[in-house]
């Protein structure tokens, strides 16, 4: 895995150390980081997105206590294997849960119709 592979939104009302460790979780929920896969340095994370060391470290710390990643001596954090090969496609739609709650209700907020918030969505989803 590259440190690039994860998206930090400074201004995001959600914790720094909580959005990796929800991207951690989404990422290997979704298999694109697979048993035994090493996950960047705490360094090389917090240099390529200019944040503190310790938010990396913290959210490493919450994923080996979720059981979502295992400390490897000398080798770094690694991937844990899931207890089934691959959650299925209901398990992680419920993982993306609060984000479509928030976003219902912005796109309310904000009067917009559910075609054009659902177009956009494709769009982005590059479908």
């Amino acid at each position: 895995m590259d440190a690039s592979l994860l998206t930090i939104q400074p201004g995001a009302s959600e914790p720094i150390y909580r959005q990796i460790v929800e991207q951690l979780r989404r990422l290997i929920a979704g298999g694109q980081l697979t048993h035994g896969e090493l996950l960047p340095s705490v360094r090389d994370v917090a240099g390529f997105h200019a944040i503190n060391p310790m938010t990396v470290s913290r959210a490493y710390g919450i994923a080996e206590g979720e059981g979502l990643v295992e400390r490897l001596r000398g080798k770094g954090m690694a991937v844990i294997a899931l207890r089934k090969t691959a959650q299925s496609e209901s398990q992680r739609l419920a993982l993306l849960e609060p984000q479509l709650q928030a976003l219902a209700r912005h796109a309310h907020e904000l009067e917009l119709p559910a075609a054009s918030v659902t177009r956009r969505l494709a769009k982005l989803l590059g479908e």
